[in-house]
């Protein structure tokens, strides 16, 4: 079950500090986009796009920084050219509300959020996570532990086999009639949402124990009632220093619109992170320490 609202806020100073508005364009500070006019991802929610659109597209890197070179079949691809929405748009909420707090994006993901408050933190993740799985015809490795430690997988879910949940006891029965569609897919997709969380999602990732060698789609996580997680949607490096710097996205509670976040601590780099963030991740909502990374 979900938990009621919980909403960290950062100190005034911090947001004071924080001079420079998201209408601000990254182009006035960083290295020009060549806009790459490729569609080969597909993006199941989406039918179609503009190719302007793209993450890749739409954020620079600062200057002296270029993108590492990725694999154009991964999940680090298929994240790197996720469609944003136009312009400088808002954070809505499950039920249509905009959020509180619209300071924390600097973009938001085109992706649905669905009408209920369960397409939280964790469950953004593993939704970008189970998507790319689904478009790139993956559906077998699409599964995750409830929070009880149960494992649920897509393929039983596909054949009509559904959780029978009775207090701190899971069964898996056929129930259904076999469908593999989208459709299907999302139905899937809220019963992860209502039975996983930080909590879960933590354990069943492998721990990262270099920060050096972070990769896009890894997850910064702590794992709890309530925790909180943000995954890595692009990184790049400074061709002179080799200094790596990331992005980051994350949904909150309640559910709400996926977004890329702003980088309070260094207005230069904004949105992007450097890997030499110290002791803590400073992120608008929370703070992370390296011990946190964790892979799929």
């Amino acid at each position: 079950m979900k938990l009621v609202i919980f909403i960290i806020s950062m100190s005034l100073l911090l947001f004071c500090n924080f001079s420079k508005s998201n209408k601000q364009s990254i182009q006035s500070i960083s290295n020009v986009i060549e806009l790459d006019s490729s569609k080969n991802h597909i993006y199941s929610w989406k039918e179609k796009y503009s190719i302007e659109n793209k993450l890749k597209n739409r954020i620079a890197t600062p200057n002296n920084y270029e993108r590492i070179k990725i694999d154009d079949n991964s999940f680090a691809a298929w994240l790197r050219n996720i469609p944003l929405k136009k312009g400088n748009s808002k954070v809505y909420l499950f039920n249509g509300e905009e959020k509180n707090n619209q300071n924390a994006q600097f973009a938001v993901l085109d992706i649905d959020v669905g009408k209920k408050d369960l397409q939280q933190c964790a469950d953004a993740i593993m939704r970008l996570r189970a998507e790319y799985l689904f478009s790139t015809n993956k559906k077998n490795d699409i599964a995750f532990n409830f929070t009880s430690g149960d494992k649920c997988k897509y393929s039983d879910w596909a054949k009509g086999i559904r959780p029978i949940i009775k207090g701190n006891k899971v069964s898996f029965v056929k129930s259904k009639t076999g469908n593999n569609s989208y459709k299907a897919f999302k139905q899937y997709m809220e019963t992860i949402f209502t039975y996983c969380g930080t909590y879960s999602l933590e354990k069943e990732l492998k721990a990262v124990t270099d920060i050096l060698s972070i990769k896009i789609g890894d997850v910064f996580i702590q794992g709890g009632f309530p925790g909180h997680a943000v995954i890595v949607m692009d990184i790049a490096i400074n061709v002179e220093t080799k200094e790596k710097i990331f992005l980051l996205a994350q949904s909150y509670m309640p559910a709400q619109d996926i977004h890329i976040l702003k980088n309070y601590s260094n207005n230069d780099l904004n949105p992007w992170f450097s890997i030499n963030f110290g002791d803590y991740l400073l992120t608008p909502e929370w703070e992370f320490n390296k011990s946190t990374l964790k892979r799929f």
